[in-house]
């Protein structure tokens, strides 16, 4: 397994060796990376079935647009961990700053301490479970995709959300505009107890968590408030 130590290794070669991951004829599937000390960028645009262990905090973006990779942080991320992934999984360890998952179009974005604002902007089918709790603005504009919050969340969850499902198993501190209780029906359960198995959570009900999602007000032309528009 390489060694990659950012103290001594520049970061455009580490990023390097991890998207040569993808040659063909590649043998290394494995990765370990040492004092990354808040580094920006940290294994971001990987497009390979690798795993990257990173053994400390990060700074923005890391693990950007991962395709495949499951990328564990063994700490804290700055703004934008995960952001616009397409595939793989995203651990980390700590707490992440604001937007986390943001744009992400697939793969599983799971943080095992607190998510800062915007955690799932503009979210388009990633799936980000969230230990603790999560800031103001979550999942403002998501489209698709879910988000699982163990914790509480914020002022403002799911403003103008579109199709994206919402699970809060604390308090709620206030919803954004389009944004609604709902019914937790046997499908939603389902889904929700697969995302908390994937995400290693065992010690939680699908049941302690109420569904929030579009009214679809918003979205929707109305010719009778033609007008308005």
């Amino acid at each position: 397994m390489p060694v990659i130590d950012l103290a001594t290794t520049p970061l455009r070669a580490l990023n390097q060796a991890l998207h040569d991951a993808a040659a063909p004829g590649h043998n290394d599937t494995a990765f370990e990376v040492l004092n990354p000390r808040g580094a920006h960028a940290v294994a971001v645009g990987i497009a390979a079935p690798v795993s990257v262990d990173v053994k400390g905090s990060v700074g923005y973006y890391c693990g950007g647009m991962n395709e495949q990779a499951r990328i564990t942080v063994h700490g804290s991320a700055g703004p934008g961990v995960a952001e616009n992934m397409m595939s793989g999984t995203v651990v980390i360890k700590g707490d992440a700053s604001q937007y986390a998952g943001a744009t992400g179009r697939g793969g599983l974005l799971v943080i095992e301490g607190n998510a800062a604002s915007r955690c799932g902007i503009s979210m388009k089918g990633i799936n980000i479970v969230v230990h603790g709790n999560i800031g103001h603005m979550s999942a403002f504009m998501a489209q698709s995709g879910t988000l699982v919050v163990l914790g509480d969340a914020g002022e403002a969850l799911g403003d103008s959300l579109y199709e994206a499902r919402l699970f809060v198993r604390g308090a709620v501190k206030s919803l954004g505009a389009d944004c609604i209780a709902k019914e937790m029906r046997p499908e939603h359960l389902a889904v929700l107890a697969g995302l908390l198995a994937e995400a290693g959570i065992t010690d939680v009900k699908p049941q302690e968590f109420t569904r929030y999602g579009s009214a679809r007000r918003l979205y929707n032309f109305d010719i009778d408030n033609a007008d308005a528009y």
